[in-house]
């Protein structure tokens, strides 16, 4: 019979040696990062990571073996890019500079001038470069397809709520969260030159415009709402048609851009109106000022399970921020959950409550950790 104290103490032994090696490969991963700052990388090199797996699990039969080696490989390569992460950008930080490897083309729904443009150039700056997509969707497939670095979507307004597609498509894609901006929303009627509020029969706009004005539309029963792709580009539609009698939602830029006069200025009903984007990409962005994390779960159908989970922000004294349910589209009356909370992923109270969810949920993504606007 094996001694149990003569088996720990090797096991001590091979720790020993495993941890030497592991400061050894970190040195080597900084020195890496360091590179990738002077030669504006990429953190991400899948395929590189892939090979690595790869080597060494080729080789080996035993499944139960096989399937520990790669949780383990794929444990260091993601300490390693975390690492290179948190390096990158509290190089750019201490430096005062947005480093390369942190930008890339920017992709949002919409046209130039619209909201969504606003929160692209608030949060990327003027000279950020982009492309802009017809719908929400177009953006996650080139987001995926690597057309673009990062996405700017909105996810909620302060008046209407959630935007559904957009939690939808988060579901969808696998991509993260890597920060938000919120943009006040001033909503306008424009029509071309000459135009009058008596001569409107047509208003064009994304649903969500209508929605935040419903008050003002409430008042004129006789207009016909067309729903448009959004505001932006039902603005350059009204400019387009140059008809009288079609008006559009849209801001005072729009207005400016396309050519349009502003019939009746702020026709939101909340004059507190604010639209949150979210800012997507392939990868997390981490840094020590990061601190709210967003995830998407689903649990047993069962009496109590939300309770249960949500019982852990209580437990652990972590203020949840946002809790958006979404009807699971194969299983009637079932839903998912898009939970957002302050924490670090860094800190180890909060590690382990994401570690409770994911053992009591069905289905269990993690979305982002980034550094919250809203609740500053």
């Amino acid at each position: 019979m094996e001694d149990l104290k003569a088996l720990r103490a090797q096991i001590n032994e091979i720790d020993e040696a495993l941890v030497d090696l592991f400061k050894k490969r970190m040195e080597i991963v900084y020195r890496v990062a360091r590179y990738k700052i002077d030669n504006s990388m990429e953190v991400l090199d899948r395929s590189r990571e892939e090979q690595i797996i790869n080597k060494y699990l080729n080789n080996i039969e035993d499944a139960n073996s096989k399937a520990e080696i790669h949780e383990f490989l794929e444990d260091l390569l993601s300490i390693s890019r975390k690492a290179q992460l948190k390096l990158i950008r509290n190089s750019a930080e201490e430096n005062n500079i947005k480093n390369e490897v942190l930008e890339g083309k920017v992709g949002y729904q919409g046209v130039p001038a619209s909201f969504s443009h606003q929160a692209v150039t608030e949060y990327f700056g003027e000279n950020a470069e982009t492309s802009h997509f017809t719908s929400f969707k177009e953006v996650f497939q080139a987001l995926q397809n690597k057309n673009i670095k990062y996405g700017v979507l909105p996810i909620e307004n302060s008046s209407t709520g959630g935007i559904s597609e957009v939690y939808d498509l988060l579901g969808e894609y696998g991509c993260y969260i890597v920060g938000e901006k919120c943009i006040k929303v001033e909503h306008n009627l424009l029509g071309i030159k000459g135009a009058d509020i008596s001569d409107i029969k047509e208003v064009y706009s994304h649903t969500q415009g209508f929605l935040q004005c419903k008050g003002y539309f409430d008042n004129h029963p006789d207009w016909r709402l067309i729903p448009y792709f959004n505001t932006a580009k039902s603005a350059e539609y009204v400019s387009q048609e140059n008809i009288k009698s079609k008006a559009c939602v849209a801001s005072k830029k729009a207005a400016e851009m396309y050519n349009l006069n502003i019939i009746k200025e702020n026709i939101n009903y909340n004059s507190n109106n604010y639209t949150r984007f979210i800012i997507i990409g392939k990868e997390t962005n981490l840094s020590k000022q990061c601190d709210k994390i967003s995830v998407a779960i689903t649990m047993p159908h069962k009496s109590g399970a939300l309770y249960s989970i949500l019982k852990h922000f209580t437990d652990k004294n972590l203020n949840m921020l946002k809790i958006e349910s979404r009807p699971i589209a194969d299983k009637s009356w079932e839903y998912s959950f898009y939970i957002d909370f302050h924490g670090s992923i860094m800190d180890e109270n909060t590690s382990n409550v994401l570690k409770y969810i994911k053992k009591e949920s069905l289905d269990y993504k993690f979305l982002g950790n980034y550094i919250s606007e809203v609740n500053k």
